[in-house]
């Protein structure tokens, strides 16, 4: 497929999975900046909601099609470049590995998604010392569950699920990212940090770090 343009911020923790995946299937795609902040946000511009009405990144232009959210796109490049699987092949195992990454993308990312802390700040008035204790709070919550999850199974590999990487640690490695350069404390997820430093070993998570995006 030619004509893969990734609207995407640097810092976007969404995006950022998207970019692993892509990596991972080694396609060939383009970076279109969205910059979340500058001007007031361009995500807001008329432009960019004709492309995605809800003002959010990733969006994932092809050919054909136009999509949205992160989990919808990595799904449709899966089905679309089935190699390699980021599912596994059994329903068990798809089950587990979407339950892992469920709890960053559902219970973690979506409360310190930058457009809540914006709120936080613009609305509660909460100080930059509130809402980091906020963020830090909530990726204590879900890496509570998600270290347990993972030292618990025997499912559990060099990766979240076995010994290739999955959609569970396409959501993992940049909530890690996030929790690092929030100054969380990751002591007590030994699991979780033996995983990170396996992914960042690979290619695909290398390339799709933050510092090494265009639009940085």
């Amino acid at each position: 497929m030619s004509g893969l343009a990734l609207h995407s911020y640097w810092r976007s923790s969404a995006a950022y999975r998207v970019r692993i995946a892509l990596g991972l299937k080694e396609l060939d795609w383009r970076t279109a900046g969205v910059h979340l902040v500058r001007d007031g946000g361009e995500q807001h511009s008329d432009t960019y909601r004709r492309l995605n009405p809800q003002g959010l990144v990733p969006t994932l232009e092809t050919d054909a099609v136009v999509l949205t959210q992160s989990m919808a796109i990595i799904e449709y490049l899966d089905e679309r470049f089935p190699e390699p699987p980021l599912l596994p092949a059994d329903a068990a195992g798809r089950a587990r590995v979407r339950a892992l990454a469920q709890i960053v993308a559902c219970d973690i990312h979506p409360l310190n998604n930058l457009r809540v802390l914006q709120w936080l700040r613009n609305h509660l008035g909460a100080d930059k010392g509130q809402r980091n204790q906020w963020y830090r709070h909530w990726i204590s919550e879900g890496f509570n569950a998600l270290e347990a999850l993972l030292r618990n199974s025997r499912a559990t590999g060099r990766y979240c699920h076995g010994d290739t990487p999955s959609l569970a640690d396409l959501c993992l490695i940049p909530q890690v990212y996030n929790a690092i350069r929030y100054e969380c404390d990751l002591e007590a997820y030994p699991e979780i940090r033996r995983i990170n430093t396996a992914c960042l070993e690979l290619d695909a998570f290398a390339k799709a770090v933050p510092e090494a995006q265009p639009d940085a």
